[in-house]
Order: C-alpha cells, then sequence, then structure tokens
C-alpha cells in the first residue's frame, strides 16, 4: 500500500513539474525587428544604429551602439531585418549581444546572423550590407528601448 502512494505523490509531483515548464515555454513569444547599423573603424570600431521592434501588433523603438575589436578597417551600413524569439514582452530585446565575425563587403554584400542575450532572446537576422569593410573581429552590440 505504502509503495502505490509513494508511486502515486512521485507521478503527481512529476506531472506538476512538467505543466510548469510546458506552461512558461508556451507563454514565450516571438516579434518582427528591423536594425539599421552603421559599423566603421581601423583597429577598432564602433557601431550605432537605430531600428523597430513589431510586438503584438505595435512597433518599439530601439537604438544600437557597440563596439569591435580585431582586424577592422573600413565602413559600411547594413540593413537587417529578422525575427526574435523567446521574448515574454518587448523589453525582453534590450540588452547585451555579443559575437565574433569575419567577412569583407565591397559595395554589396549579404550575410545572416544568430544573436542571443542575458535574457535569452534570440535574434535571427539576414541583411544587405553597404560599403567597404573587412573585419575579424568580436563585437559587443547593445539594444535598448527608446
Amino acid at each position: 500500500m505504502r509503495i502505490s502512494q509513494g508511486f502515486r505523490a512521485c507521478l503527481i509531483a512529476a506531472v506538476a513539474m512538467l505543466g510548469t515548464v510546458v506552461s512558461s515555454a508556451a507563454h514565450a513569444d516571438a516579434g518582427f525587428i528591423r536594425l539599421t547599423l552603421v559599423k566603421a573603424g581601423w583597429f577598432i570600431g564602433g557601431s550605432g544604429g537605430y531600428g523597430t521592434l513589431t510586438y503584438h501588433g505595435r512597433v518599439y523603438p530601439l537604438s544600437i551602439g557597440g563596439l569591435s575589436a580585431g582586424l577592422v578597417f573600413g565602413a559600411s551600413e547594413t540593413h537587417f531585418a529578422g525575427t526574435v524569439t523567446n521574448i515574454y514582452r518587448p523589453t525582453d530585446v534590450a540588452g547585451v549581444y555579443g559575437a565574433a565575425s569575419a567577412g569583407v563587403a565591397v559595395a554589396i554584400g549579404a550575410g545572416g546572423i544568430v544573436l542571443t542575450n542575458e535574457k535569452g532572446a534570440v535574434l535571427h537576422l539576414t541583411g544587405r550590407q553597404i560599403g567597404l569593410i573587412a573585419n575579424a573581429d568580436l563585437n559587443g552590440m547593445g539594444i535598448s528601448m527608446r
């Protein structure tokens, strides 16, 4: 009799934990994001820009800033568009995103990137880059709500 009561208690606890995990994951949402980023550098680079987050039919303005360290020569402007996933509210997009990158853009180039911030928001971006830049660097980009 005790074994069945213990088994029943464990089963109830497992179902309750599974329900909590599923319900918190089910509330994570996604939005659409557009970013314009200008990057320039000579060994150490800087970047800045602006963008918008569209979330549940509302548009939120964004500001972007960042630094690059490594091999950076030139200047470029990149227009990104994509999705942001694993967010619970618009402010989850704000944060610091880091990436290692390498590339060359002469005139027009295209590319994609996936970035994650400390809150777990994941940016899936594709874009078009215009300018003349060569880089092999570590990037840090901060996004804030305006």
